[in-house]
């Protein structure tokens, strides 16, 4: 029986972040006994506590069989394969996964938080969440993230 997850996509180092948001949808299609249920639009933000180029955002649903620490490593293993430094907190990035939501499970461990924790407060994660899920308003409870600049772009595809 396969789980529902979502997980938010950004970038916003690199020659052509728009393409590598396509290339981690790719790798997270590709992974065993996963597949993508739903895209969201891309959508270009700026920085949220930190510095640097604005950020291309997008969240991909998925149906699949991994557990969540399972779908955790292959996350951040295709964050390493794009280069993902983490030299300190909310630095600029090659490629950031996080795993938004699993089902309704919550987990609060040292590795893994869900749902995330910040998944509340930041338009460039509610906007397309809602955009594929507008089931989960719910989750929008925080004041603020309505007035964040962020901008639609359009499609993400495979």
């Amino acid at each position: 029986m396969s789980s529902r997850a979502y997980v938010g996509l950004g970038a916003n180092l690199g020659v052509d972040p728009a393409a590598t948001l396509t290339q981690a949808a790719l790798r997270l299609a590709a992974l065993p006994h996963t597949n993508v249920a739903a895209l969201s639009s891309v959508w270009r933000s700026a920085p949220v506590d930190a510095a640097g180029p604005d950020f291309l955002n997008a969240v991909v649903a998925l149906d699949t069989t991994l557990l969540p620490l399972e779908l955790l490593d292959a996350l951040q293993a295709i964050e390493q394969a794009h280069g993902r430094e983490r030299p300190y907190r909310n630095a600029p990035r090659t490629l950031d996964l996080d795993l938004l939501l699993y089902d309704q499970l919550t987990l609060d461990t040292p590795r893994l938080t869900l749902p995330h924790p910040r998944l509340g407060e930041r338009a460039f994660v509610l906007r397309p969440l809602l955009e594929i899920a507008p089931q989960l308003a719910h989750l929008a409870a925080a004041e603020g993230w309505q007035v964040q600049r962020i901008e639609r772009l359009g499609p993400l595809s495979l």
